[in-house]
């Protein structure tokens, strides 16, 4: 599917956020720290219609005729966020255990939440094969799906929202799940992953009995068959459902992420299903190879954030500090993105500022094909994020998207 068809509803809620302004205002930030691709400059960005229309150095401030100044008091300015992969909006559709909440409100809220965190772009990846409890995912996929189009359509979000299809590939119903999901207006990402036991991210079993038995609240004698029923379907459906979905994804034009690498080989393969994303590898060998194959390297904000993986895998700034780290996600906390990326400029050697910014805004926005944003620059969307730097914790103080303020 050609890219301008993919993104259409995403760029109606644009033209909408630009109508709220006055036709021909300017806004001019001025006093910021400016966090470009390459340095951090002290001066002004002026805003016009929307887009980035100028850039300047020093005190002087731009005045057209009525514009408005916003006076950033010396905080930084940088591009708004772009996150790849959140399944956080799931966490709003599922709140409790056995608890399906109405899927627009959820959508709402996940929305006011990661635009609370300085994301302005957000793919909301969903699970399309799940072996949850009562089937809640499978259940609540449809309406999410609809509720992201109808929320885009009436421009309802403050954040710009497209969908990544998580692809569990040991799912036995996939092939029939997946088909009236691609050709979605909003659908722009699909990924492969396989969460069985022994596979990628549960190389050790242990792991994955600590994770889904805490999950789920299963006895030793439900986590063995579990373990039993999972395996099966790995050995029936894996490989084949692997084929289906990038065979699928190439004949619409779809981005394609590998998921958990663990291996040379998991690499080498996704290479050759042509993927351009390799989320969350698993291990530095995975990550380097991933990164030589010239595929972007996706690690989890919160793994930065802890200090290390919940699942016992490599660790994101082990990644940073080898050179191999190139995109971070909020993964399932949206407010660890902004931390992750103050954190690699303070703690790794070698990953200056706009460095570590890039890992939130522009690394991510070329991985998707996305060539409008990420970056502060003439002629860029003019999504922005004004940030404070404190000793503990940057603190935002302001969202705009298309150059209105959304938080």
């Amino acid at each position: 599917m050609p890219m301008d068809d993919v993104y259409e509803v995403s760029e109606r809620t644009e033209d909408a956020c630009r109508e709220e302004q006055t036709t021909g205002a300017e806004t001019v930030f001025a006093n910021a720290r400016v966090i470009l691709a390459d340095r951090v400059q002290t001066g002004c960005v002026t805003v016009h219609d929307g887009q980035i229309a100028e850039i300047a150095e020093g005190d002087a401030v731009p005045r057209a005729a009525g514009a408005s100044v916003i006076d950033c008091d010396g905080d930084y300015l940088m591009p708004g966020m772009v996150e790849l992969h959140t399944d956080n909006i799931e966490k709003h559709m599922l709140p409790r255990p056995g608890a399906l909440w109405p899927a627009l409100p959820a959508a709402i809220a996940h929305d006011m939440q990661v635009v609370a965190a300085g994301i302005t772009t957000v793919y909301d990846s969903v699970a399309v094969g799940a072996f949850d409890e009562a089937g809640l995912r499978l259940r609540a996929l449809q309406s999410i799906c609809e509720a992201l189009e109808e929320g885009e359509r009436h421009a309802l979000f403050k954040a710009r929202h497209l969908l990544h299809l998580r692809c569990e590939v040991a799912f036995d119903g996939l092939e029939d799940l997946l088909p009236p999901l691609i050709g979605r207006p909003l659908v722009g990402l699909l990924s492969v992953m396989d969460h069985t036991p022994g596979q990628r991210q549960f190389v050790d079993e242990a792991k994955y009995v600590q994770y889904y038995q805490g999950k789920h609240g299963f006895t030793d004698a439900e986590m063995a068959q579990y373990i039993v029923d999972r395996k099966r379907d790995q050995v029936r459906h894996s490989d084949r459902n692997r084929r289906f979905v990038v065979n699928l994804a190439q004949e619409y034009g779809h981005a394609l992420a590998s998921h958990d690498d663990a291996t040379a080989d998991h690499v080498a393969e996704a290479v050759r299903d042509g993927m351009t994303i390799a989320e969350f590898p698993t291990t530095v060998a995975a990550a380097r190879a991933s990164h030589d194959q010239g595929l972007a390297v996706l690690m989890g904000a919160p793994n930065l954030v802890r200090g290390g993986s919940h699942s016992g895998n490599v660790a994101a700034a082990e990644l940073a500090s080898l050179g191999l780290l190139d995109v971070v996600s909020s993964d399932y906390a949206p407010a660890s993105l902004i931390h992750a990326a103050f954190l690699l400029a303070d703690t790794i050697d070698g990953i200056d500022l706009p460095g570590a910014v890039a890992t939130v805004t522009a690394n991510p926005a070329k991985a998707a094909g996305l060539d409008d944003r990420g970056v502060i620059a003439t002629g860029k969307i003019a999504d922005l994020v004004r940030v404070s730097k404190t000793d503990r914790h940057p603190i935002l103080r302001g969202v705009w998207r298309a150059g209105v303020r959304v938080a």
